[in-house]
């Protein structure tokens, strides 16, 4: 006779039964210390991608004889423990899934594993404070109001402008962030609220004016629900696609209301670093007055795409017209009637192009290699909408919870979760496609399909969000010159490799950026620039991105091999989503907390 008991006994595991189990496993052989325990838990094919908790680091390690190195090298000083289920675990197509908590020894962190058949398939392990140091926030946020009596009291204001005055000069800084874009206020605003010591500087004038001084027709291709800020989302009726203006408006409030030390104005002229004081020494020109300043810490935030690519070509020194690199293009109105020459097919040369067009230039797109377009509203549905869309927000993903589901997904496979993606949207837009290909327009969706986002974390470049150009094209409204390399610059032309040569008024290098260690060589040496390697890409050994593989972004919020030295950047989701792990790394040491790093990056090549 069956009972009752009977049937709960042999009743299937729920995703929750599962998850329960992995957790309490793994839990009891990390407090042993039994680091081959732990292992055995995970599956012969998996992937656990730490964000400091374990490693210090930003780090991805594949197969189960990195995840043992990694746990035998951190687990006696990491000390993890309370592990716990932190919504409901989902099952589909044979994997479990669960968010979790955890804490180690000083930090608390958030995770998302996945399980097939018992064992980890990949796991995330993500910082989100540090012990004793957390940020002020909600209960924790600070008063303001100063009660009761005090003949010395200081009003905030009173405060800030002591702050402001002594903040590099009687005080020094912990850190100085060189770049006031976008991911240096992040960053910056991290900082600030963590209570370290920082001060940002910039050449410009004024928060946003990286974005103000571009190109008239620029706007924003991604999304509002990707480009929120720290602390500080958009407000409800801000457009999708925010116009640079916008943008560089909100930057300056956001500086401004977030009480950042911001130094416009200020160019870096020299920095170089004593290893015995463990102290930088920065000269800056702050609006003529030469400042030196000696944080602990320096971080690089020029922009992922680091310094213009300007190329040299014979005869560049005798055009009798306008050229420029994109970064410095002034807009398309001085340009009406002319004949405008645009070198490259990325995203800036598209916006160019379009935007000369509408100015009445004669306008012609020169492209020297093949190219990932793609439609801006298919990308915003299929790619992007499932975690950054009012729908998503709709179903209780925020940006902060979407940034870690993308962050969950390790590089080594990222590509087979996109290849269907573009697969559809090539299916879809077929008609579209085929008509720029008629026009002669030479076509890519990454060496594997994998379409945009791979091809931005292995190059940064080599694609376009269509916003309207790409018809143009398609027209031969945008003339296009396909297949070719310029080989000669004359008075008035351009001649090609074809021996054809094209009449030009205005020429336009839209032709890229070379790696973020090239501001590190302009400021510090060309020995340290060297010595910290290439920075962005992933070892994927696809063009423009030469292996080994990485398995992480070369050089990217976490430690260097020159101590002391940090890059940040990318685009506004990275800025928000890893300014965080940066900005705790950064505290850490301000608090003398031990920060062992495993796995520092290797150097394999210098550019």
């Amino acid at each position: 006779m069956t009972t009752l008991l009977d049937k709960t006994r042999t009743a299937p595991a729920t995703p929750r039964d599962t998850v329960a189990r992995w957790l309490a496993d793994f839990e009891i052989a990390l407090a042993a210390g039994d680091a081959a325990g732990a292992t055995e838990l995970f599956a012969d094919v998996c992937f656990w991608r730490d964000l400091v908790t374990f490693t210090w680091n930003i780090k991805t390690v594949e197969g189960k004889a990195d995840v043992r190195a990694l746990l035998d090298a951190t687990l006696a000083h990491t000390g993890p423990h309370a592990f716990a289920i932190d919504e409901e675990p989902t099952e589909a197509n044979g994997v479990t899934e669960s968010w979790f908590t955890f804490e180690t020894a000083v930090a608390r962190g958030r995770g998302l594993l996945r399980l097939k058949d018992g064992k980890c398939w990949t796991m995330l392990t993500a910082i989100q404070e540090l012990k004793g140091h957390e940020e002020p926030l909600r209960t924790r946020r600070p008063k303001g109001a100063k009660h009761g009596a005090d003949r010395n009291r200081r009003t905030w204001l009173e405060e800030r402008e002591a702050e402001a005055r002594e903040l590099g000069y009687t005080t020094q800084p912990y850190v100085v962030i060189v770049g006031g874009g976008q991911g240096g206020i992040a960053l910056g605003a991290r900082l600030r609220q963590l209570g370290v010591p920082t001060i940002i500087v910039e050449r410009n004038e004024r928060p946003g004016d990286s974005w103000r001084k571009r190109y008239k027709s620029l706007c924003l291709h991604d999304p509002v629900w990707y480009d929120h800020l720290p602390y500080m989302d958009f407000p409800a009726n801000w457009p999708v696609f925010a116009p640079k203006d916008k943008i560089g408006d909100w930057l300056e409030m956001y500086a401004k209301v977030m009480e950042l030390n911001y130094w416009g104005s200020t160019t870096c002229k020299s920095a170089t670093y004593d290893e015995a004081a463990g102290t930088w020494t920065l000269v800056v020109d702050r609006a003529g007055e030469e400042v030196v300043l000696r944080p602990r810490q320096m971080v690089l935030a020029t922009g992922m795409s680091g310094k213009p690519n300007i190329p040299q070509i014979k005869g560049m020194d005798r055009f009798q017209g306008d050229q420029h690199h994109s970064s410095r293009h002034p807009g398309p109105d001085a340009y009406a009637g002319k004949k405008a020459v645009v070198i490259g097919s990325n995203n800036s040369a598209h916006d160019i192009c379009a935007a000369l067009w509408e100015a009445g230039a004669d306008v012609t797109m020169v492209q020297r290699s093949s190219t990932h377009i793609v439609r801006s509203e298919p990308l915003m549905e299929y790619a992007l909408g499932d975690l950054y869309s009012e729908r998503a927000v709709a179903a209780g993903i925020t940006a902060a919870k979407a940034d870690l589901i993308f962050a969950s997904v390790p590089f080594r496979i990222m590509h087979e979760f996109h290849k269907p993606v573009y697969d559809r949207i090539q299916e879809e837009d077929k008609v579209f496609y085929d008509g720029l290909r008629k026009a002669g327009f030479m076509l890519d969706f990454g060496e594997d399909g994998s379409g945009l986002f791979m091809k931005y974390l292995r190059r940064g470049s080599g694609y376009y969000i269509d916003v309207g150009a790409s018809q143009l094209v398609v027209d031969g409204q945008i003339k296009l010159k396909s297949g070719v390399e310029v080989d000669e610059i004359r008075e008035h032309a351009i001649a090609f490799s074809d021996g054809t040569e094209l009449p030009a008024d205005l020429i336009v290098y839209a032709t890229g950026y070379g790696s973020m260690n090239g501001w590190a060589a302009d400021l510090i040496s060309q020995e340290v620039a060297d010595k910290v390697g290439k920075v962005w890409g992933l070892g994927s050994d696809t063009r423009k991105d030469p292996g080994p593989w990485e398995g992480e972004l070369r050089n990217m919020w976490k430690p260097t091999a020159q101590e002391a030295l940090w890059f940040h950047g990318g685009n506004l989701h990275q800025s928000r989503h890893y300014s965080l792990y940066l900005a705790l790394q950064l505290k850490a040491r301000y608090e003398d907390i031990p920060t062992p790093v495993y796995g520092l990056q290797e150097v394999h090549h210098l550019s």
